[in-house]
């Protein structure tokens, strides 16, 4: 490739980039898998050891727990400390530009850079509502790498002779002679493994994808064998070991998960996001059999595989959606080169061909005039151009228009009333997403409960879903000698309902999206 025609990718890239970043600057912070995470971070370095037990909620203190993100946390807290939201929220953007720009590099390779631009964006548009600030955001860029170098060693043409004549110039090069030229890209893999194990419980995933690709795939399988096996290795190296897999097995068939937490339940076609990636799942098919390029045996079990997790759990979206991008890449390009050229054959319809405007999208080669030095200028320029909704700079123009937090399950000004009040003494029920956000920001007192699903029994959180419906509640506080309530005015209408109907408790603290109460005794 020219420097001029990677000037002109980078300036597309550039473009589609540009508006993915630019969203997740403007996405508020939800408390659910944000705080939690960023608490297990600033005790990890204060304790210099990772928790091994609750010490957040009061119900569950001092209960064994396992924290596989502790990676994240640490990242997380130090990036805050160092920067508050602000730069957390670049992080998350650079993250987020990370990701799409490789899935973008790859849909690049497969069609041409206008097509991967639409593709991507309209991806991103998509997977969008996987953007929360949470753990899983470290977890993306290392999907991409690894189906990156996944579709490397695929399409490796190196041939088996082509490696012997360059391991017999390099004597040094032994058994590593299988990785000679694409081949070297697997290297990246048994990187991502190690990483990913530290930082997300996901880690599976790029086994997954190697294990696919060393069944079906194409490529010389002796090399791609040698790295699943340091893969797996590498996936024991962090704090706990062989503990990690034990804990994903622990996750996979975690009950309060299953049962309770939205993500793990399965898409429903509702909403535009949902809409788009329903359509594409639905339209793909026929797309692949119309294209006149063929999938291989690797990629269909590519979208079969991550497609049918998709549909089990919202969480695995993203996944699907990152590969369906690629491969959609490769066949509508062909598809569309091919309709150009039957509409160029056709006299009768070239009316009908320019008016379309398909040649951008099929073209093989780049326009003849090239400006490398502004082509590199304008996608720089686009990329910064992001940062002008970047929380610190984006209130300059558009004030506080658009929260930093989701102010419906972050308290704020309640958690702030509270801190000022420690006269206010007892256990505290709240909210649950209310717990996730006081689990860092008012360390001085536990809730009962918080966001981390898997830290409770399905049993409370049964009980907290009723209580949370002024079903028993009375007799639940009671029992758990809970004398300070903070409920949601989203959430827990009628549980406020039947707390203000009581003369055991009296309301202390009361705003739009909070409502405190004690017990009048207290």
């Amino acid at each position: 490739m020219s420097h001029t025609s990677r000037s002109q990718n980078f300036l597309w890239m550039s473009l589609a980039l540009l508006p993915l970043i630019g969203i997740s600057f403007l996405l508020a912070i939800p408390p659910q898998d944000y705080w939690w995470v960023l608490r297990v971070g600033q005790d990890t370095i204060q304790s210099g050891a990772i928790p091994t037990t609750d010490l957040i909620s009061l119900s569950q203190f001092g209960q064994p727990i396992v924290y596989q993100t502790w990676l994240s946390g640490v990242i997380f807290y130090l990036v805050y400390q160092l920067g508050g939201t602000t730069l957390t929220f670049l992080l998350r953007g650079i993250l987020i530009g990370a990701a799409y720009g490789i899935v973008w590099g790859m849909a690049r390779e497969a069609s041409n850079a206008r097509l991967a631009t639409v593709l991507v964006i309209t991806m991103g548009l998509a997977s969008g509502n996987n953007w929360a600030m949470r753990s899983q955001l470290f977890a993306y860029p290392l999907f991409a790498l690894a189906l990156w170098s996944l579709f490397k060693w695929q399409n490796d043409l190196t041939t088996k002779t082509q490696r012997r004549e360059v391991a017999k110039d390099s004597s040094w090069l032994g058994v590593f002679a299988p990785f000679v030229f694409q081949q070297s890209y697997l290297w990246i893999l048994p990187l991502v493994a190690l990483l990913w194990a530290n930082l997300h419980g996901s880690f599976i995933l790029p086994i997954i994808l190697a294990g696919i690709a060393l069944i079906f795939g194409k490529g010389e399988r002796k090399p791609l064998a040698i790295t699943l096996v340091i893969m797996l290795l590498a996936t024991l190296v962090n704090p706990r070991g062989f503990g990690a897999w034990r804990y994903l097995v622990f996750m996979l068939n975690s009950p309060s998960d299953q049962l309770f937490a939205a993500e793990w339940a399965a898409p429903r076609n509702q909403g535009w996001q949902m809409n788009i990636f329903f359509a594409w799942m639905i339209l793909f098919a026929p797309l692949a059999s119309l294209s006149p390029r063929k999938l291989s045996a690797f990629e269909w079990i590519l979208f079969l595989a991550f497609g049918w997790l998709a549909l089990t759990g919202l969480r695995y979206v993203i996944w699907f959606l990152f590969i369906v991008a690629i491969l959609t890449s490769g066949l509508l390009y062909e598809s569309l080169k091919a309709l150009t050229q039957r509409l160029k054959d056709a006299k009768s319809q070239r009316f009908f061909f320019e008016s379309l405007s398909l040649r951008g999208f099929a073209a093989e080669k780049q326009p003849k005039q090239n400006f490398s030095a502004i082509n590199i200028a304008f996608g720089i320029l686009m990329l910064s151009a992001s940062l002008i909704f970047l929380r610190g700079i984006r209130e300059k123009w558009m004030g506080d228009s658009i929260p930093i937090y989701e102010m419906s399950t972050s308290p704020v000004a309640a958690t702030k009333w509270l801190d000022e009040h420690p006269e206010l003494e007892g256990a505290l029920f709240s909210d649950y997403a209310f717990g996730g956000y006081f689990s860092f920001n008012l360390q001085s007192r536990r809730p009962w409960m918080d966001s981390r699903f898997n830290a409770f029994p399905p049993e409370q959180w049964t009980e907290y879903a009723q209580v949370s419906r002024a079903e028993n509640w009375q007799a639940m506080f009671d029992r758990e000698k809970i004398n300070l309530l903070a409920l949601s005015t989203a959430s827990q209408p009628k549980l406020i309902q039947a707390v203000e109907n009581s003369k055991a408790w009296c309301e202390r603290y009361r705003d739009q999206y909070a409502v405190i109460f004690a017990r009048c005794n207290k």
